[in-house]
């Protein structure tokens, strides 16, 4: 019982069968587990272990899941967008337009926040001065220590997020006219609210992070690459500014 793969990776030259009523049943069960699994991972934080640590311990076991859903559909990460680029400048450029997309938005938002009354003010109190990554402030040896695991999740969070999230809900809806437009809408909000369980400034942000990587996603062909390339350079700019 396999997903159609020439809509996974947007070949359009060969027509989209609908899915049957099993294959409807059986992708609700995989998003059912994944997206359990996804949240109640999260309530096992592993005590005197890093933040980096613990959030690599969550993505890796969502990860696991997910490629076990998609082994029982017969589904590979290629087939999701994690193919060779066919060119490496044409890569960059997107990865490029991708990030100053991402950060035009963050600014704009940035701008209206405070016209908008749902959302929640960071916590400023003295108990959150330090960062969860530890006191970077002018510690380069520690940025450098841990930078390489921010790239790592900043992966999977493509791997995850666009590749798998967004085109298992757009094969729920796929009898729908709408079908991108609500995966692209749904697998944002879940990034984001996951990020914080709360309708926060940071929430809100890094779910409009997520519109912008899944508008991309499908924008670009479906190829995970520029949109893991524009992750770690938006990460990598995030982790600079707190040195």
């Amino acid at each position: 019982m396999n997903l159609d793969k020439n809509h996974l990776t947007g070949n359009t030259e060969v027509e989209t069968t609908d899915l049957n009523s099993n294959n409807y049943i059986g992708v609700f069960v995989d998003l059912a587990i994944y997206i359990s699994v996804m949240f109640l991972i999260r309530e096992l934080y592993i005590p005197n272990v890093s933040f980096i640590a613990n959030g690599l311990f969550w993505s890796f076991s969502t990860l696991i899941v997910a490629t076990w859903r998609m082994r029982a559909r017969g589904i590979t990460w290629k087939d999701l967008g994690l193919r060779k680029p066919k060119s490496l400048k044409k890569t960059l450029l997107i990865a490029i337009l991708i990030f100053i997309s991402t950060i035009v938005t963050i600014v704009a938002f940035n701008i209206i926040k405070d016209q908008l009354p749902f959302v929640t003010a960071p916590d400023t109190s003295p108990e959150t001065a330090v960062s969860k990554f530890g006191d970077l402030k002018g510690n380069w040896t520690l940025f450098f220590t841990i930078i390489p695991f921010i790239l790592i999740e900043s992966c999977l969070e493509e791997l995850l997020d666009r590749g798998f999230l967004m085109n298992w809900i757009e094969r729920l809806f796929s009898k729908t006219n709408v079908a991108t437009v609500i995966a692209v809408i749904l697998q944002a909000a879940i990034f984001g609210f996951r990020h914080s369980n709360d309708l926060s400034e940071r929430s809100i942000t890094v779910g409009l992070i997520g519109l912008v990587m899944g508008i991309a996603y499908y924008a670009f062909g479906r190829n995970l690459w520029p949109l893991i390339i524009a992750h770690c350079i938006l990460n990598t700019m995030s982790m600079v500014d707190r040195v």
